[in-house]
């Protein structure tokens, strides 16, 4: 069953191909650039800029600059370290992320340059994709580099979500909630989004760059005071959008590559069960739920039976307690291998879209109701250590895809196999 869990993901992946996910939303014949429901004139049209960051934000720029090719004037996007693309128009930028270096306020400051220069007939395109946030730091006036970074570190140790964090950055922040179409103003902005949010919230996608915030200071520092992090005291409203004009069109969700894995599983022989895009929480409690599910299937045959694949998406929460290496979703499948233990005919599976889980260079692993029996370790005392990674990394369990250019959260899947005579 690993072959097909393997197989399962990769489609889920491919369905995520940001390039693919912008040409399906947008395209031109060379006179008009229609982007979902709405219709950009090129030949009224003067500049058009790209800028943007994520984490896949190098396919999203190819696909935009083989779109409109020679008419785009200047471009910049900023993109993990070891993520590139061939585009000619359109210059990347490496950064840090998930914690923001100086190379990101050097290029979050030049993509501020590029959008002030934007007239009232320039259009402004803008790629937004997961890790945008981290890529694109641009501190207000009085806070440090390293002082965001230290903000960072805590919110993410803390097990903030991704809602919570954005929420503080936007307010940390020069560009983020809006700022970056307020600075575009009064240009056309089209902002191209692939969603890594629960929920496909806009003004939470990348802190929104482009959408109007809903979060007030209020909101950041009871964050602060909610995960113990001193306040660092520049907090400052985001501005209203009022005369903006912007178009915020969602080209990719993780809808998208649970909906493919599920038709993948079919194609296998399997009956699909999707639980749920919208999952959050803590890992662990997380990973329990999933294998309750698996075992009513298995004892009773409800709310399938077997041979099932049990999908869900999202993205969960890991509290760092621990000294070890892991991710969210190594740790989902050490909790979920822990709790189907002896288990026969099952097989466990969670990674991150973007291939990246963690601090790590895995996107996730993948193992059975043997793993722990056979690893011969203390599952239980590295699951304590948040060392998911040191568990499955002897075990050739980890899931590696590399840098995948594309981020949509992560894909969990659990295979029930009918049992064996």
């Amino acid at each position: 069953m690993k072959k097909h869990a393997l197989q399962i993901f990769r489609a889920a992946l491919d369905a995520a191909e940001p390039q693919h996910a912008v040409l399906r939303h947008v395209r031109s014949d060379g006179r008009t650039l229609i982007a979902g429901r709405q219709r950009y004139r090129l030949m009224d049209t003067g500049r058009v800029f790209v800028v943007g960051a994520g984490k896949a934000g190098s396919a999203m720029a190819a696909a935009v600059e083989r779109l409109l090719g020679r008419r785009i004037t200047d471009g910049l996007v900023m993109v993990p370290d070891g993520v590139t693309a061939r585009v000619r128009r359109i210059r990347l930028q490496q950064a840090r992320h998930p914690l923001p270096d100086q190379r990101g306020v050097e290029g979050a400051t030049a993509i501020a340059d590029i959008a002030r220069q934007a007239t009232a007939r320039d259009l402004v395109i803008c790629v937004i994709s997961g890790g945008a946030s981290a890529l694109l730091p641009a501190p207000l006036p009085g806070l440090s580099l390293e002082r965001k970074q230290s903000i960072t570190r805590a919110l993410l140790n803390g097990g903030a979500t991704i809602h919570e964090l954005n929420t503080v950055r936007k307010h940390l922040s020069a560009i983020k909630g809006g700022q970056l179409a307020g600075l575009a103003h009064p240009a056309r902005v089209l902002a191209l989004i692939l969603s890594d949010v629960i929920g496909d919230d806009l003004d939470v996608i990348g802190s929104g760059p482009t959408v109007e915030d809903r979060t007030t200071v209020e909101d950041a520092r009871a964050l602060l005071r909610k995960y113990g992090v001193e306040d660092p005291g520049v907090l400052r409203e985001t501005p209203e959008l009022n005369g903006a004009r912007v178009q915020n069109l969602i080209v990719g969700s993780n809808k998208l590559a649970i909906d493919a894995a599920a038709a993948k599983a079919k194609e296998l022989g399997y009956k699909p069960l999707v639980l749920s895009t919208f999952i959050d929480g803590e890992t662990r409690d997380v990973a329990a739920m999933h294998a309750a599910i698996a075992k009513e299937i298995i004892a009773n045959g409800r709310p399938a039976k077997r041979p099932v694949c049990i999908l869900s998406g999202g993205e969960t929460t890991c509290t760092v307690r621990g000294t070890g290496l892991g991710g969210r979703n190594q740790e989902f499948v050490l909790a979920a291998a822990i709790a189907l233990e002896g288990v026969p005919d099952v097989t466990i599976l969670s990674g991150g879209t973007d291939g990246i889980d963690g601090p790590t260079d895995a996107a996730g692993a993948i193992a059975d109701g043997a793993t722990v029996a056979r690893s011969g370790m203390d599952a239980r005392a590295y699951l304590a250590n948040n060392d998911s990674y040191h568990f499955f990394e002897p075990l050739n369990a980890l899931l590696k895809t590399g840098p995948t250019g594309t981020n949509v959260m992560d894909v969990r899947m659990l295979l029930l196999d009918r049992p064996r005579r």
